[in-house]
């Protein structure tokens, strides 16, 4: 087992690490962490966080997650943050400032991007681009080669915060096999994005999108149909 590590790197007791692991300087892995082979950690990186919960939390608290597990091929960027729980696997790319929280899966060969979110209890699938600085929301479900463009915002609570009944009713965004959604558009709570349904730049989704539906707008409405072209089947 060769690993390669910088100044400051501190491992909590009963990591285990791959072959061939490359850290960069202050990384940080917590205990129970499994690091697969040839993964690159870069400066500042905090893998097997356990969560922290405000007094004014309304999500059960918990003790004591499992630790979380990287794949082989993984790279973590600088001062990403993935916690105890989640489960990456094999050659997905996070990069820096990246946030990936408990009880997330991450699909193989997925991009999660620079300053990307991605909430609790989301499942992302394989091969999906989730680009700069776009906000995965709690309890949403990503399938296989969705594309997230920047900025995207997806929310889960249409209560706002205000109102007993809203404790039970959060639901995430549902993306299908290539889903696609474009810059700065906003997916409201519990809505679904068919399999190829793509959304404009820009739009507000507040009902679901059907299968291989261009929608537009404010509120977001069918355009046309997608392209056969750019159909994932055509791919």
């Amino acid at each position: 087992m060769e690993i390669n590590k910088g100044v400051n790197v501190v491992i909590g007791e009963g990591v285990r690490f791959g072959e061939n692991v490359v850290m960069g300087n202050n990384v940080v892995i917590y205990a129970g962490t499994v690091i697969g082979n040839n993964v690159i950690i870069q400066d500042n990186a905090v893998i097997g966080k356990q969560p922290t919960r405000a007094k004014a939390s309304i999500l059960p608290e918990v003790k004591q997650l499992p630790p979380a597990q990287i794949g082989n091929g993984v790279t973590i960027g600088t001062s990403a943050i993935i916690y105890a729980n989640s489960q990456i696997a094999d050659e997905v790319f996070v990069a820096d400032l990246a946030t990936i929280r408990e009880r997330v899966s991450v699909g193989a060969r997925t991009i999660v991007g620079r300053g990307v979110a991605i909430e609790n209890d989301c499942v992302v699938g394989k091969r999906c681009k989730l680009e700069t600085n776009c906000y995965i929301t709690a309890y949403s479900e990503l399938g296989d080669y969705v594309f997230v463009a920047p900025c995207v915002v997806t929310t889960n609570d249409n209560y706002m915060a205000r109102g007993k009944e809203r404790f039970d009713k959060f639901k995430g965004v549902t993306v299908e096999d290539g889903g696609r959604i474009g810059a700065n558009a906003t997916i409201l709570p519990g809505k679904t994005i068919s399999l190829d349904g793509t959304v404009a730049a820009g739009s507000i989704v507040s009902r679901n999108v059907e299968q291989e539906s261009l929608v537009v707008g404010s509120p977001a409405k069918e355009l046309r149909k997608v392209p056969e072209e750019q159909l994932l089947r055509n791919q």
